[in-house]
């Protein structure tokens, strides 16, 4: 199986750290939160990566090129690059194939999936999609027998944090509809981590204003083909200086929710 990461925003809510690389690259505990990411899905057996870049994409496409270096001890003759040589048997990451596909500047989510399907392949499964600021403890398998079992185009994960977002609305497990901002954080919200069939990519259009928050799943919403799966557990995305303080906090207290993997 596939996963989409959408990398591509421009971070404007934490500049302190988005000035000089993309939101996905701020580090977490000394790693970026896109590895975070990449790890939590890698638990479950999901090492197939599509990264949709955009905003300082060089930034990523160099943390890739750079990554047996930068994780291995290497031997290498200067002025020789071909004598380069690694040691050890190899990283925990070993394996994972990662396409780092350039969307553009200023594509929306809609757009930077629909610009990245010819590398989901001639004839694509469900695949898997989220954003590249969030981490939680949901297991995502039990979220997939969920998205299969209903039999309808995607699955979204629902959470409930403190609200500073639109409130998911829920009949049963199906998604009817979105609504704005509530306060006390009751309401259900949108928490990313994806599943989705591939005909859902017809309600996609590569036009640079199409968002996959907005038209395609409200439409999806109406014609019954979005459930939502009620995540209790742990979640947060790194929106705001405050949300990378609570997090890094988190991981140093070596206690961090999401860190499933071993």
């Amino acid at each position: 199986m596939k996963a989409i990461i959408l990398c591509g925003g421009m971070g404007t809510r934490l500049r302190e750290y988005t000035e000089v690389r993309p939101k996905p690259m701020v580090e977490i505990g000394g790693r970026p939160i896109l590895w975070h990411i990449m790890k939590i899905y890698a638990h479950y057996h999901i090492t197939d990566f599509i990264l949709c870049l955009g905003y300082k994409a060089n930034v990523i496409k160099e943390y890739f090129l750079n990554y047996e270096a930068m994780n291995l001890d290497f031997t290498i003759k200067l002025g020789q690059p071909d004598t380069l040589r690694y040691h050890h048997a190899g990283h925990s990451e070993s394996g994972w194939t990662v396409t780092l596909a350039y969307t553009g500047e200023n594509a929306g989510t809609g757009a930077r999936i629909k610009r990245a399907v010819p590398y989901l392949g001639k004839n694509p499964d469900t695949f898997a999609v989220t954003y590249g600021d969030g981490v939680t403890d949901a297991n995502l398998s039990e979220i997939l027998r969920f998205h299969r079992a209903h039999g309808k185009l995607v699955t979204i994960t629902g959470v409930r944090p403190p609200s500073r977002f639109g409130d998911l609305q829920v009949k049963g497990t199906r998604v009817t509809g979105f609504a704005e901002k509530t306060q006390g954080g009751q309401g259900l919200i949108s928490g990313g981590f994806f599943f989705l069939e591939p005909r859902f990519l017809d309600y996609l259009s590569e036009d640079e204003g199409c968002f996959l928050e907005q038209t395609p799943l409200e439409q999806c919403a109406k014609e019954g083909q979005l459930h939502v799966f009620n995540h209790p557990g742990f979640w947060q995305c790194m929106d705001t200086y405050r949300d990378w303080e609570l997090l890094e906090r988190q991981w140093q207290s070596g206690h961090a929710p999401w860190k499933i993997w071993k």
